[in-house]
């Protein structure tokens, strides 16, 4: 099976969610790391293991980024990474497929399901040498409080920052082997 490589420059970690129930808020995390078992030739098997660095939080305004790291949120120094490692793989049409998993944050382990799309793999024209390079789309929604990060402020009928979190992958990952 071959394995990749995340390219962390060129992958990122995204999220909206409700704030004040009237707007999404916009962040990413840049900081990933981790391998991909694929084998183009039979895309019915695919593997991710993830880890993405919380610190490395970005959402434009600071004085947030910094809420955000705190043990009202992440916590990234008690938790500093949030880890993804698939279990099952069920392809769709196409190269799209329903990846099964666990995911490790803030300290609570839960099962998450991400709809993928892949693409290439494409030998890059660039780089010394020509990597041959895959990439990976997922999506999902959760829950923060399922992972045990509470912080809010109620506001009438609703809450200061919505509880679902919709979650976007961009994984560019490099062929290891």
């Amino acid at each position: 099976m071959p394995k990749w490589k995340i390219d962390p420059d060129h992958s990122v970690a995204a999220f909206s969610v409700q704030h004040l129930m009237i707007v999404k808020v916009f962040g990413q995390f840049n900081k990933l790391s981790g391998m991909v078992n694929f084998n183009p030739e039979n895309p019915t098997v695919f593997s991710l293991e993830l880890a993405i660095d919380v610190a490395c939080i970005h959402t434009g305004i600071g004085k947030r980024d910094e809420h955000l790291r705190s043990p009202d949120f992440f916590d990234a120094s008690a938790f500093p990474t949030m880890n993804y490692h698939s279990n099952e793989f069920n392809p769709g049409e196409g190269d799209n497929g329903i990846l099964t998993g666990l995911l490790t944050l803030h300290g609570l382990t839960r099962k998450i399901i991400l709809d993928t799309a892949f693409s290439g793999p494409v030998k890059s024209p660039v780089e010394i040498g020509g990597e041959t390079t895959l990439g990976i789309s997922a999506t999902t929604t959760l829950n923060r409080e399922d992972f045990g990060m509470i912080w809010n402020v109620p506001l009438g009928e609703g809450v200061m920052v919505g509880r679902e979190i919709d979650i976007r992958l961009e994984i560019e990952a490099d062929l290891a082997e």
